[in-house]
């Protein structure tokens, strides 16, 4: 792998970002390693178009990627939202510790380590974002509309969706 820029992540709103990118047979893939108590277990391959997979026989159980600047733990599924959510923190000069936990399911098992903290639960049609967001009992947040945190960011700014979270987050008097 090499640090570069890749085209998922400009789609995704983050054109200056670098990432781990692997060239195969010409095709760009963008690698988040994966980590079990700090030991690497896998990756998750992200294609420039956004299609994404986990390399063939890894163990994804209980596997995450964290971005972190020693604050409170932050739950969120995928790669593009965990860097939205980074920025959004940065700009509010807010710590973090963000685990970017791959799936929903996985995200229970993710909380299961950590003593609390804050999920920022994926928007599904089905309902899974925000029945595992319920599930683990820690103040949510979730985009009115179906998508992610990613998705809301592109689509109303980073600032109208940070001030969105950071209520949503806040404790009710």
């Amino acid at each position: 792998c090499q640090y570069a820029h890749h085209e998922y992540l400009r789609k995704k709103g983050h054109p200056e970002e670098v990432g781990n990118v692997f060239v195969k047979d010409g095709e760009k893939l963008l690698v988040i390693p994966m980590r079990v108590n700090k030991n690497l277990v896998g990756v998750q391959l992200i294609d420039e178009a956004g299609g994404k997979k986990f390399l063939t026989g890894m163990r994804s159980a209980g596997a995450e990627y964290i971005i972190d600047n020693r604050g409170p733990h932050y739950l969120c599924e995928g790669y593009a939202t965990a860097l939205s959510l980074r920025a959004i923190l940065k700009n509010w000069k807010r710590r973090y510790t963000i685990h970017v936990t791959f799936s929903a399911g996985n995200m229970l098992k993710i909380a299961a380590t950590l003593p609390g903290g804050y999920v920022i639960a994926d928007h599904d049609l089905s309902g899974t974002g925000e029945r595992v967001a319920r599930e683990i009992g820690w103040p949510y947040w979730m985009w009115h509309k179906p998508g992610d945190c990613n998705d809301a960011c592109l689509e109303e700014g980073l600032f109208r969706v940070g001030q969105s979270i950071l209520t949503a987050l806040s404790p009710k008097a």
